[in-house]
């Protein structure tokens, strides 16, 4: 292993794994729900796959490329980072099993029961084995391999039965994908709720799928592929449509080589180095689990319920308020003209804004509204709008990502549903990809024209609205609607390196602006102040930049949800930098920029973490926030994650996290933020007081 360039960092794939080691540690939270738990380790298993498909994909592809290439920040190989990894994930997957094996048996007390074939009662069997007669075994797509029958592709992520099969002396492997039609797990007759996983149900009868053969040994696996395919890094065809590219893209993607493979429990040598030869895989890649290797049907348990079980077995239910300071029987385009609205999902509604696009559909002063989407629900209201905007005349366009991972078929779709209605559609650009989250819609009064401008740091997905902390400012603010118009204009040609006057806009403007503004804090030495907000830090000039300021004196907080490759606290370096995250009931999305304190302070919402792919090699947006009520209501947020003392996680110099100190008063951030939207409805207010709830919390923690 080479030296570390910077003592002061880590690599990021080990930085990511530590985060989602800390999303799994909120399933050992005994004091949460089971079913939430259980959830957790659904999110933990996910975020695996995801990371193995995407980051070890790279970094495979990058050993093949350049082998030699290093990693600035931990002075490894693609090689040296794979082993590392490789080994890391293991006791994670132990610590997952055991802990999935544990929430079982508690849930099993509460009539919640996973089951195996042989802990079924006979009635349950006779029942399955039906099941499998009727609905199972007619579509299954059984194989073997021998001389006339090559191995198969196995598919990313699907489940397979595979066996050792004998025929009088001779042995050939056999398969059967579990089809995608079939259900994740089959729920047994009864007043309990009582499950057993398909793949379960084909195992148990794969006798009778190769009833001439004797089934030597059997095993359930799931393969890995990798999925990192950049469409950039291909040619386009002059006048090839960009929707028919993306699709040839899908199919690619189901094919790569694998990176990892899962086996239900362990298998004979034998049977390890036949799947190894075959799949060009070897031992260190190999994953015994006892736990799912898809666990999507978690997330239905609940629906199963009775209304009881369902209080004792999850969060208590929360629906995202209405904004009290909004009224709802007055026009949002209106209301906004007249004052900024900041939304902060999912505590509050998305509501308004949904509510603010299907006004302006039929607003006879509205002449157009142009948008930039990366994803979208499967349902969505907002495309629904936005074609009525088209159909009534008005000018919509569209900036649509088509290469948003993993939801690049959902983006296809909508955008031809879309271009029916006779939106104008923009795929993007050829190098970078559009992650910004901007909204403009444009008036005509009076012979004037009028801008009002959305500027989020979430995607307009009305589910995850629900899901994820996010923000979206709502702005009459002229200046910024003007530099919104010019960002369309600068899309509609192909102009990444457009000049604006207020907006950050990557890849032209955001990080030289946000290293000037850091620049501005060091020249104030001990008095500089900086906080940000981000799911990720990798971006090496910015964290020397940060590395720089703490030297000088700044005092710079940091709320960095996952990867952070910069590590705090190092004597003589970082010092100054403390870095925090909160992982709980909702995914922490919003990106907040902070510079200075008091009146002189410069704060920023944005699309963009400090990564170099949103930096450098993406569009995004920045937006200043200039009214004072707004500013106080983003420092209601931030003050009630530095509160934490629930959720949060101290990072260590040594990339380590600890549990922040309890001193006080139990702060869950954003229980603490559910309740106060809930009392604004209650208690309808205009605007939260900048001196409110935390004034008074911080007396009762600090008297």
């Amino acid at each position: 292993m080479g030296t570390k360039k910077y003592p002061f960092t880590q690599n990021r794939e080990l930085s990511w794994l530590r985060f989602n080691d800390r999303v799994l540690s909120e399933a050992m939270d005994e004091t949460l729900p089971l079913l939430e738990r259980l959830k957790f380790i659904s999110i933990f298993t996910s975020n695996l796959d995801e990371f193995f498909m995407i980051r070890v994909g790279s970094l495979f592809d990058m050993m093949h490329v350049k082998a030699h290439a290093i990693d600035n920040k931990s002075g490894m190989t693609p090689k040296e980072q794979l082993e590392h990894i490789y080994r890391a994930v293991h006791p994670l997957c132990e610590k997952r099993d055991k802990l999935f094996g544990s929430i079982q048996l508690q849930l099993r007390a509460h009539g919640v029961s996973h089951l195996a074939y042989e802990e079924l009662e006979s009635v349950e069997q006779k029942y399955v084995k039906q099941y499998f007669k009727s609905s199972v075994l007619p579509i299954l797509s059984p194989q073997i391999v021998d001389t006339h029958h090559p191995f198969p592709h196995l598919q990313n992520k699907v489940i397979h039965v595979c066996a050792m099969l004998k025929f009088k002396s001779k042995q050939v492997f056999a398969v059967i994908p579990v089809p995608q039609a079939l259900p994740e797990v089959l729920f047994l007759p009864g007043i309990d709720v009582r499950y057993i996983r398909m793949e379960d149900i084909i195992l148990e009868f794969m006798d009778q799928v190769f009833d001439n053969y004797t089934v030597d040994e059997k095993v359930c696996i799931c393969i890995t592929r990798n999925a990192d395919i950049n469409p950039d890094d291909e040619a386009f065809d002059v006048g090839s449509d960009f929707r028919k590219k993306m699709k040839k893209v899908l199919g690619q993607r189901r094919r790569l080589a694998p990176v990892r493979m899962e086996i239900s429990h362990s298998i004979s040598e034998h049977f390890i180095s036949y799947l190894c030869e075959h799949l060009t895989l070897t031992p260190a890649m190999i994953y015994t689990t006892s736990a799912p290797m898809t666990m999507g049907y978690v997330f239905s348990l609940a629906d199963k319920l009775t209304d009881t079980k369902r209080k004792a077995l999850t969060y208590p239910v929360f629906k995202p308020q209405y904004p009290a300071r909004i009224h709802k029987n007055e026009s949002i385009l209106r209301q906004v003209q007249k004052k900024d609205i900041l939304l902060s999902y999912p505590f509050e509604s998305m509501e308004p804004f949904l509510q603010m696009i299907k006004e302006a559909s039929n607003d006879p002063t509205v002449i157009s509204i142009k948008i930039t989407i990366y994803r979208l629900a499967r349902k969505t209201k907002l495309v629904e709008y936005l074609c009525n905007a088209a159909e009534n005349g008005k000018d919509v366009t569209v900036l649509i990502e088509l290469r948003a991972r993993f939801d690049e078929q959902n983006n296809i779709d909508w955008s031809e549903r879309l271009e029916e209605a006779g939106c104008t559609i923009i795929y993007g650009f050829e190098d970078y990809k559009v992650h910004s989250k901007l909204c403009l819609i444009t008036k005509k009064e009076r012979g004037e024209i009028q801008y009002i401008t959305q500027i989020g740091t979430g995607n307009y997905n009305e589910k995850t609205a629900e899901m994820y902390t996010d923000l979206s400012l709502l702005t009459a603010n002229q200046e910024i609607g003007q530099d919104a118009n010019i960002f369309f204009q600068n899309m509609g040609i192909g102009n990444l390196m457009g000049s604006y006057k207020n907006l950050l806009v990557a890849p032209v403007s955001l990080k030289t602006s946000v290293m000037r503004l850091i620049d501005e804090e060091i020249a104030k030495g001990n008095d500089g102040r900086i906080f940000l907000k981000l799911n990720s830090l990798t971006d090496i000039d910015i964290i020397e930049k940060l590395k720089e300021a703490s030297c000088a004196g700044v005092q710079i907080q940091m709320m960095i949800r996952g990867i952070c490759c910069l590590l705090p606290q190092v004597p003589g370096m970082t010092e100054n930098i403390r870095v925090f995250n909160v992982v709980g009931r909702y995914l922490e999305h919003s990106r907040i920029y902070c510079f200075g304190s008091g009146k002189n302070e410069k704060m920023y919402i944005s699309s963009a973490d400090f990564m170099t792919r949103n930096t450098e090699r993406r569009v995004e947006v920045a937006a200043p926030v200039y009214d004072p009520d707004i500013q106080a209501q983003i420092h209601n947020v931030m003050d009630a994650a530095k509160s934490d003392n629930v959720k949060a996680r101290i990072l260590c110099a040594d990339g380590e996290y600890i549990k922040k100190p309890f001193t006080g008063t139990a702060v869950d951030s954003q229980q603490l933020l559910m309740q106060q939207a809930q009392q604004q409805v209650t208690t309808p207010s205009e605007l939260p007081q900048k001196e409110g709830f935390f004034s008074r919390l911080r007396h009762r923690i600090f008297k």
